[in-house]
């Protein structure tokens, strides 16, 4: 029995969800979402307006899209009201990021800038220099751009310097030794 699935996912106040076969959409102050549920598992809204998910039956794939799926629906909720954010920190001598428009200039020491154009449905904010803000609705999206972001310069494990997540811990090695 999934656990999380168990769970029914309450709709805020300011959200509507409609339920068309199996595609579920959200529409929220932030904007509208879908999500198309695969065919092992049943969705339907309860009476106290909450969206409960149940497996069509007990075969292994029913039982493992169970989980994910509700987890979807309540990152589709999320989503459209309160949204979703990936923080980048930049560490290295010259290393720096700027926004120009609708293009993230990127100067991680090679001997060109880096020209990433925003993709349509995400905003990228540059507090600092060396910090880059990801933003938008839709998760998977979010933490795609960030990851495409981080791949251009991913940290180094010797002095730590390149493109990293927030809060990543960067298992350091020693260098040479005399």
């Amino acid at each position: 029995m999934s656990r999380i699935g168990k769970k029914a996912v309450p709709v805020p106040s300011g959200v509507t969800a409609d339920i068309a076969g199996q595609t579920v959409s959200v529409k929220g102050p932030k904007g509208t979402l879908k999500f198309d549920l695969n065919e092992h598992v049943n969705v339907a809204k309860t009476d106290d307006g909450s969206i409960q998910v149940e497996p069509k039956d007990e075969t292994k794939l029913a039982r493992a899209s169970w989980g994910m799926s509700r987890t979807q629906i309540a990152n589709l909720i999320k989503g459209v009201t309160v949204g979703f954010e990936k923080k980048l920190e930049i560490s290295g001598v010259g290393y720096k990021a700027a926004l120009q428009g609708k293009t993230l200039q990127l100067s991680l020491g090679y001997s060109h800038d880096i020209a990433y154009p925003v993709p349509e449905g995400i905003a990228i904010a540059v507090p600092k220099p060396t910090e880059i803000v990801v933003s938008g609705i839709d998760a998977q999206r979010v933490g795609q751009v960030a990851a495409e972001i981080r791949k251009y310069r991913p940290p180094e494990p010797y002095k730590g310097k390149g493109v990293k997540y927030a809060g990543e811990f960067i298992v350091r090695k020693e260098g040479k030794k005399k």
